[in-house]
């Protein structure tokens, strides 16, 4: 397990490192890092709007970060690598538990493997529901239940790549997500929150995972906790932490969140939750082997929106290329590490569990980022293994894994 855990880290670096956390496929990474090759050798201005805005924070100490809180829900929130923090936020009902990954564009993967499983008939109801990045924006829908599995489709069948970015360079990012963050306006509604905020009070548990830049740390955030506080406030910062999860380092800017400690107020940056780690289901050390008790489930669902086997490219000798498919690499060896952790984990305090990925064998093409055409293809591929009942799998994937191909 220790080992496993470093390899996971050193993964982990390497993707932050790398500033493309959320981006699944070499392509888009290309794509991306392309434009923004031509940005900086164009050496553009910041548009107005981010010029007259003034970079300078609030400063704070590690004391201050320590206690910060969110006024008026003392469980907002808890640090992810901390077991102690962390029982703060467990559920009070029993049931298995579903995990969301990030993935970009592969999330409408886990949208369709949710609608398929609703078909089936076998779908169950989750004592808790985690998510991180694309898996954060899947968790609020897949918490509430198959009711809402019409809203994940359109998420992934309707939209494009303009209303996610519009390209444009801001203060502190190389693209602009005002439209990604509209559409969660959109989306997250009071009547939303209020759904929510009733299945928190049955003891269900909906945890969205963000980054602390400030603190370099895992920021689980109980969401059922902020829905229920009903009011202006807690909807906005409901909102801003999803669009947190989803903010890609360098590409999208990272969100602020206002807190208070010590007698003021000042602003954490929050930025991908998939910077510490691929998914979130429970501090590392809950699964450790110096943990002599149990952690808090029995059953464990995971839901990769990726491939886990590793995938054939060759690069051109250009820095977009050659970038893009080193990211691309990263991405898949700190997934792959997680989820041998996971295993090892789940193995040893025999928690039932079932991990689903895409297959490896999808090769339909994406022609960019949030390619519709390809969203939808790979939804339907998540329909019909969830209604098939052949999504989930029950024993880790043999390693090395056979790869595929990239080409188009």
């Amino acid at each position: 397990m220790h080992t496993l855990r470093i390899c996971a880290g050193l993964a982990a670096a390497a993707v932050a490192c790398a500033l493309f956390a959320s981006l699944p496929l070499p392509a888009a990474h290309a794509q991306l890092l392309a434009e923004a090759k031509k940005k900086v050798e164009k050496k553009a201005p910041a548009p107005k709007d981010a010029r007259k805005e003034t970079a300078e924070r609030t400063p704070f100490t590690l004391a201050d970060q320590e206690a910060a809180a969110i006024p008026g829900i003392p469980d907002a929130r808890a640090w992810g690598d901390s077991e102690t923090d962390f029982s703060r936020l467990l559920p009070k009902v029993e049931g298995p538990w579903l995990a969301i990954s990030g993935g970009g564009t592969d999330g409408a993967y886990g949208g369709g493997v949710l609608a398929g499983w609703s078909e089936s008939g076998k779908r169950p109801e989750f004592a808790v529901v985690t998510g991180a990045s694309i898996g954060a924006l899947v968790a609020p829908y897949a918490f509430l239940g198959s009711r809402y599995d019409e809203d994940i489709r359109k998420n992934f069948t309707t939209i494009g790549a303009a209303d996610i970015f519009e390209d444009r360079i801001t203060r502190d990012s190389l693209f602009d997500y005002w439209p990604l963050k509209r559409l969660i306006e959109q989306r997250v509604t009071p009547q939303l929150l209020s759904a929510i905020a009733a299945e928190h009070a049955r003891g269900r548990r909906l945890l969205v995972a963000t980054t602390n830049y400030d603190a370099g740390r895992r920021v689980v955030w109980n969401m059922g906790a902020i829905a229920a506080k009903a009011d202006a406030n807690s909807i906005k910062l409901f909102r801003d932490i999803l669009l947190a999860s989803s903010a890609i380092p360098g590409i999208f800017s990272p969100v602020g969140i206002k807190v208070e400690a010590n007698g003021k107020q000042f602003e954490e940056l929050h930025g991908d939750g998939t910077l510490t780690a691929p998914f979130f289901v429970v501090p590392e050390s809950m699964l450790s082997p110096g943990n002599s008790s149990p952690p808090p489930l029995r059953e464990l669902y995971v839901i990769v929106n990726s491939r886990l086997a590793p995938d054939f490219e060759m690069p051109q000798r250009v820095i977009a290329s050659v970038l893009g498919r080193a990211i691309a690499v990263a991405l898949t060896s700190a997934l792959r590490a997680e989820v041998a952790l996971i295993y090892v984990g789940a193995e040893r305090h025999k928690i039932a569990l079932h991990m689903a990925h895409v297959d490896p064998t999808f090769n339909f093409p994406m022609r960019g980022p949030f390619d519709g055409k390809y969203m939808q293809a790979l939804y339907d591929v998540g329909v019909a293994a969830g209604k098939k009942g052949t999504a989930f799998e029950d024993a880790l994937p043999a390693a090395p894994m056979s790869g595929s191909s990239n080409a188009q």
